[in-house]
């Protein structure tokens, strides 16, 4: 993705050392000077979450600590943010806590993509550019051509209504499905009903993260004679 990035940009991408020591600490040193300069740090916190994380924080500080202008952490997959509210006691609000860790760290903006839930935004007390795929899966979908009376947008849970509404608005007003399911741990969830028709048209299920895909692979399987166009927005 940086390459992509750094290409189309023009621009060469920054030199950095970055290591591991034997016991497993992530080392980083700048290759070059970033005095007064505007640094771009791309880096989702996608498997191995906590290295990445650790890695984003150490260069944040590497280029604080190097006299930059202004640090912008570009995070395309934000890890934790599915832990942004307290649904049962004794729970940590870990998206909260990575915020404040990278802010701590010395990031003046953050840009994200399509995160688990816009709250997160207030989570940080630095400016939050937040962008969304929805165009391109657009894009995509008209490239196809698709009669809009064969398509039916799927909400693969209730909390994701609104979500897949607003979508479904954009694909001439497709009528909405909704899938009622019952999770009974993490990554565990088990369809139990479908409320609307799906029978016969092109399923457009909008999904705000896949982490097992369990669900996906659930619901496949009892698609009731449609084709599912499947996309998730933020992904492992």
């Amino acid at each position: 993705l940086v390459y992509e990035i750094a290409s189309y940009m023009g621009l060469e991408l920054g030199k950095v050392n970055i290591k591991r020591f034997a016991d497993g600490e992530i080392y980083v040193q700048l290759q070059e000077s970033v005095r007064g300069c505007n640094v771009f740090l791309v880096q989702p916190s996608c498997p191995p979450a906590n290295e990445n994380l650790m890695e984003l924080l150490i260069m944040i500080d590497a280029c604080r600590r190097a006299s930059a202008k202004n640090i912008t952490a570009v995070i395309p997959y934000f890890g934790y943010a599915r832990a942004d509210r307290k649904s049962q006691g004794r729970e940590s609000i870990a998206a909260k806590l990575v915020a404040n860790m990278i802010t701590e760290a010395g990031a003046n903006r953050v840009l994200v993509c399509d995160l688990h839930s816009s709250q997160a935004m207030g989570y940080f007390d630095i400016p939050v550019d937040h962008v969304y795929g929805q165009p391109v899966i657009l894009d995509y979908l008209a490239s196809k051509t698709i009669s809009s009376n064969d398509l039916v947008v799927v909400s693969p849970d209730v909390g994701g209504v609104a979500r897949a509404r607003a979508f479904a608005k954009k694909l001439s007003d497709a009528p909405l499905a909704i899938v009622d399911k019952r999770r009974h741990g993490h990554n565990v969830a088990e369809v139990m009903n479908l409320i609307g028709d799906v029978r016969g048209k092109v399923a457009v299920m909008m999904d705000d993260m896949i982490d097992t895909a369990g669900k996906l692979s659930h619901l496949s399987y009892r698609k009731h004679n449609s084709k599912i166009e499947h996309f998730t927005l933020r992904g492992s």
